[in-house]
This record gives structure tokens, C-alpha cells and sequence, in this order.
């Protein structure tokens, strides 16, 4: 008898456990209950930005960088300071060799004072010139004056039949001649003043373009000994230590690595999402910062597009130069949208049953979800802000939300 019920009472519970497994096929009960715990886990509702991306990568560079041209067609005579150094304002970088400058400097030297004698030596002559000009102007007027004393004689000689009017005449002519010849005189000599103006001031010219030469391959000199224009780190000296180098080439190019910025490259198929104002993450390590693209290369090389990235957050810690790092260039994007973690569990745009976890009880839930993003999907109804809701952990994709940056 006893056998007979402990029979009994094992097809009951047999039956009542195939009941139980054939409601929860039709309910869609919760499959959690009959698995192992540590298999699933709950993520908060949440109000933030759901996007849809595509991805990329990127290299972290300076975003305030200082090139640093070749003053002079010079040698690299020493290198102070190699790339990565960091250096404070005013220390010497590179010494260029200054030989052929000095060498310039010493000619042209030569040659302003030569100039500055010859300048001296014509002020002398034009001195000595006005003298000679001023004597032979004065001789000019004695002898008018001569001649006009002569003329009066005469006149009175012929009243009283002293002198003939024929030598009159000839005393008149003579006058005539004096008066013209100090007249050609005087234009003559203020030609030749003009002249010797002309010339002082074409060697006064002559003399301060040379000034301004010196001067200038002065300050050549003095850039020669290239110095940081301000605290920062050296990223590259082109050229080596006996190279000759060109004027106005990049030779140094500093950084004082407050800000970055992300170079960025895309594969060409997908440089249709690539436009100047799109928003990008970028993900550093596990950190994630917000950017926006700013120049886009129009060349493709190698089947890429290069862009840069200006970000929200330049000056973050995590940055470092040349670092390289993952881009997310957003397709989609919605702002301030209810929304939870990206699970294979949610199916988008379509209304299902989930599971909630409120007040320690595992409660069902129909809600309505639309667009799946990278990281989480949204939520158009079913859920409130806060309600923590059941979801598997297989989440390739999940990302720390603590390092979000939300808009």
C-alpha cells in the first residue's frame, strides 16, 4: 500500500514539474529562475544618448603645436636637445654653424666703411666745391662791377671828346658779356650743387640699406642658437648633427601638451559618415570622450581617409601623444532618450515581455523597444527611469558607464 502511494505521489510531482515547464514555454516565464544565478545581472533605466556607430581608429597628437623654421642656409653645428626632451623657455635646442654668417657680417662691414669714407670724402669735396663755386661767382661780380666803373668814365670822356663812341660801344658789349657770363655761372653751380645733394643722399641710402643688411644677418646670428619660444616638449628635429639644412625648412617642432586632438582614419568605404561637425567617441583605454571632426583629408591614401577629431575634453589626463585609440564616428544618434544596457535579450523596434527586479521580486514586464545603439537600446514604453531591469551577461559591448561623458 505504502508503495503504491510513494508511486502515486512521484507521477503527481512528475506531472506538476511537466505543467510547470510546458506554462513557462507558453508564459514565457523567466528562464533565470530554472538557471544558474551569476548568469544574469540587472542594469538601471536611464535617461542619456543612444547612437549607432562605426569604427575607426586614431592616433592622439598635440593640438598646440610650434614649428620652428631654419633662420639661414646653415649647417647643424649640435643638437642640445633631443625629441621627447622637455625644455623651458629660452633653453638652446640646436646651435647652427655660424661661419658663413660671420663671414657675410665681416664683408658687409667692409663694404659700409667704404661707404661711410666715400660719404665723408664728398661732403669734403662739396665743401671745397662751394668755395670754388662762391670765389669764381665773386670774381664775376668784381669785374662787372669793373666795367660798369669804366662805363661811367667813358661816358663822361666822350661829352668832353676825351674817347671815341666806338670804344663806348665796345665797354657796353663787355658789360653785356660780364652780366651773361656770371648768369651761366650761377645756373651752372646750382646744377652742380643739386648734383652733390644728389649723391650725399644716394650714399646716405646706400649706407642705412646696409645698416638694415647688418643688422638683420645680426639677428640671424643671434637665431642661430635656436631657443624654445616657450616650456614644452620637443616632438621632432629634422636633420642631424653635420647636415646642411635650407632656410625657412621645419627644423624643430615643439609642444607644450596641455591640449590633444585625434588624427583619425577610416576605411574609404565609410567616408560618407565622415563630415566636418559629426560627432565622434573615442574610446582611451576604458575612458570615453566626446569629439567632434573637424578637417577631413580630400585625398585617400592607401584606401583611407584621414580626419582630425577636436575633442570636448582636451586635456585629459589619459592622453598621451602618439597613444593609439578606438574611434566611434556616430551614425545615429538620440539625445536624452530612455534607455538601457544593449542586450541580445531586447530585440529592437518590437514589444516583448522582460523581467524587472522590484522590491526583491522578479515581476514581468511588456515594454516597447526602439533603436538598438552600439551600447544600449531605447526604451518607447514599458519602464520608468531607475527600474532595474534582468538582462544576461554576455555583453561584448558593454562599456564602463561611469567614464560617459553624456551630452
Amino acid at each position: 500500500m505504502s508503495n503504491k502511494k510513494g508511486l502515486l505521489i512521484a507521477v503527481l510531482v512528475l506531472s506538476a514539474f511537466v505543467l510547470l515547464l510546458f506554462i513557462s514555454r507558453i508564459t514565457g516565464f523567466p528562464a533565470f529562475l530554472n538557471s544558474p544565478p551569476d548568469e544574469f545581472q540587472t542594469c538601471t533605466a536611464e535617461r542619456g544618448q543612444i547612437y549607432f556607430s562605426i569604427e575607426a581608429s586614431g592616433v592622439v597628437e598635440p593640438e598646440n603645436e610650434v614649428i620652428i623654421l631654419s633662420p639661414a642656409n646653415s649647417i647643424i653645428r649640435k643638437i642640445n636637445k633631443e625629441p621627447g626632451s622637455r625644455v623651458k623657455q629660452g633653453e638652446v635646442i640646436v646651435e647652427l654653424d655660424d661661419k658663413q654668417i660671420r663671414d657675410e657680417i665681416e664683408q658687409i662691414s667692409d663694404q659700409l666703411e667704404m661707404r661711410s669714407n666715400s660719404l665723408e670724402r664728398s661732403r669734403l669735396e662739396g665743401q671745397m666745391a662751394r668755395i670754388d663755386l662762391d670765389y669764381n661767382v665773386e670774381v664775376k661780380k668784381l669785374r662787372i662791377a669793373s666795367i660798369k666803373t669804366q662805363l661811367a668814365d667813358e661816358e663822361q670822356l666822350l661829352i668832353v671828346g676825351g674817347i671815341s663812341s666806338a670804344k663806348l660801344d665796345e665797354t657796353k658789349q663787355n658789360l653785356v658779356l660780364a652780366e651773361k657770363d656770371l648768369d651761366m655761372v650761377l645756373k651752372k653751380n646750382a646744377i652742380r650743387l643739386k648734383q652733390m645733394k644728389t649723391e650725399e643722399i644716394g650714399l646716405n641710402l646706400q649706407i642705412e640699406v646696409q645698416k638694415k643688411q647688418l643688422q638683420d644677418k645680426f639677428d640671424v646670428l643671434a637665431k642661430l642658437y635656436i631657443k624654445a619660444p616657450s616650456d614644452g616638449i620637443i616632438l621632432s628635429v629634422s636633420g642631424k648633427e653635420g647636415e646642411r639644412f635650407g632656410t625657412d625648412k621645419t627644423l624643430i617642432v615643439l609642444s607644450d601638451l596641455t591640449t590633444f586632438k585625434i588624427r583619425g582614419v577610416i576605411d574609404e568605404k565609410q567616408s560618407d559618415f565622415v563630415k566636418t561637425g559629426n560627432q565622434v567617441v573615442v574610446w582611451v583605454d576604458n575612458v570615453k570622450l566626446n569629439g567632434t571632426i573637424g578637417n577631413v583629408t580630400p585625398t585617400v591614401a592607401d584606401n583611407k581617409i584621414h580626419f582630425n577629431v577636436h575633442l570636448e575634453h582636451n586635456n585629459n589626463p589619459n592622453l598621451i601623444p602618439n597613444q593609439t585609440v578606438r574611434l566611434e564616428v556616430l551614425k545615429t544618434v538620440k539625445n536624452e532618450v530612455l534607455r538601457v544596457m544593449e542586450s541580445s535579450d531586447f530585440k529592437p523596434n518590437n514589444e516583448q515581455t522582460i523581467y524587472i527586479h522590484d522590491s526583491g521580486k522578479v515581476v514581468p514586464r511588456t515594454v516597447k523597444f526602439g533603436l538598438k545603439g552600439t551600447d544600449f537600446i531605447e526604451v518607447i514604453s514599458g519602464l520608468t527611469e531607475g527600474e532595474k531591469v534582468m538582462v544576461t551577461k554576455s555583453q561584448p559591448h558593454v562599456k564602463p558607464q561611469k567614464t560617459e561623458n553624456k551630452k
